[in-house]
């Protein structure tokens, strides 16, 4: 993949620079962070949506997975993703944004024992990004040329106090339920307030090119294992079966069937590391009516035959 530099939309307020005690925060969240995640891995505690991710040295780069919804920020490390032929950076200067759920490649590019990758990740409700705007833009939301999925801008030191003020409240876990919320929401406003913020606004709003797409990857997410065609998908976006197509590949890289593949192949691994199934059992399972159609494209996806997956029984 070429090396390419990417749009980046700064996530800093006006008259924000970064200043000494920023690193400090930044210390401070690393802290925090390896209480939640002491091992290298990934982790969900305290709420619902909100996950750590810990590696302590570089990695290759990961087979196509479809990642969530959500703002990442780094305290130590760096990790490079890829959205196609786009190529992204993000580390402890950078924060970076997925809007909607796309396929990705990443790597781990700088990591060690004693400063490892470390990410808070804090996943983006769309329905609850939707009332986040109107107090984030109660005159409308700013025009903006185009929607994308993915944006990198320069880290905000209010949004990473944001950050520790919510795993304060998870680590001294007390009105966890109560409190959490609000810090979600303090740090989402923050978000929408940033120079990236009518950007990301664009999918949370009903009936834009880009909650229509969502809305498709929503239904895919939910009916993968359903044979379906393309204006199928278009009339549940509400748009003609070329505009959908072109707003679909634009947001995600790739055609509305190949996501639908994509999923299919991700679920029927879960499927085999995780069951005792037989390589057909998971093939049909998933949609697929070809068991040789089904390894091909397995292979080529995950670099190995769908039976190196399987339980032994």
């Amino acid at each position: 993949m070429s090396k390419t530099t990417p749009n980046i939309y700064s996530f800093s307020l006006p008259g924000e620079q970064p200043h000494t005690t920023e690193q400090e925060e930044l210390k401070q969240l690393a802290r925090l962070i390896k209480k939640f995640a002491p091992h290298d891995g990934q982790f969900q505690v305290g709420l619902p949506g909100i996950r750590f991710a810990r590696t302590s040295s570089p990695t290759h780069l990961s087979e196509k997975i479809p990642a969530k919804s959500g703002l990442c920020i780094v305290a130590s490390g760096e990790k490079a993703v890829y959205l196609g032929e786009k190529k992204y950076w993000y580390d402890e200067s950078r924060m970076i944004v997925y809007a909607a759920d796309v396929p990705i490649q990443g790597q781990i590019v700088k990591a060690d024992e004693n400063n490892p990758f470390l990410c808070l990740v804090i996943e983006i409700d769309h329905k609850a990004l939707a009332d986040y705007i109107v107090k984030a833009y109660p005159e409308g939301i700013p025009k903006i040329k185009e929607t994308q999925a993915i944006y990198v801008g320069n880290s905000n030191p209010k949004i990473v106090k944001s950050a520790i003020r919510l795993l304060d409240i998870l680590d001294q876990n007390e009105d966890v339920d109560l409190l959490g919320p609000l810090a979600i929401e303090e740090i989402l406003l923050r978000l929408l307030r940033s120079a990236a913020g009518p950007y990301i606004a664009q999918v949370g709003v009903t009936d834009s090119n880009a909650q229509k797409i969502i809305r498709v990857i929503n239904w895919l997410k939910q009916n993968f294992v359903e044979t379906v065609k393309m204006e199928e998908l278009a009339e549940i976006a509400n748009m003609s079966t070329s505009s959908f197509y072109n707003h679909f590949k634009s947001l995600t890289s790739m055609s509305p069937l190949q996501y639908q593949k994509l999923l299919r192949l991700e679920a029927a691994r879960s499927i085999l590391i995780n069951k005792a199934v037989d390589v057909s059992t998971a093939c049909y399972d998933v949609g697929y009516s070809s068991v040789s159609q089904f390894s091909r494209e397995y292979s080529r996806q995950f670099g190995h035959p769908p039976s190196k997956d399987t339980v032994k029984k």
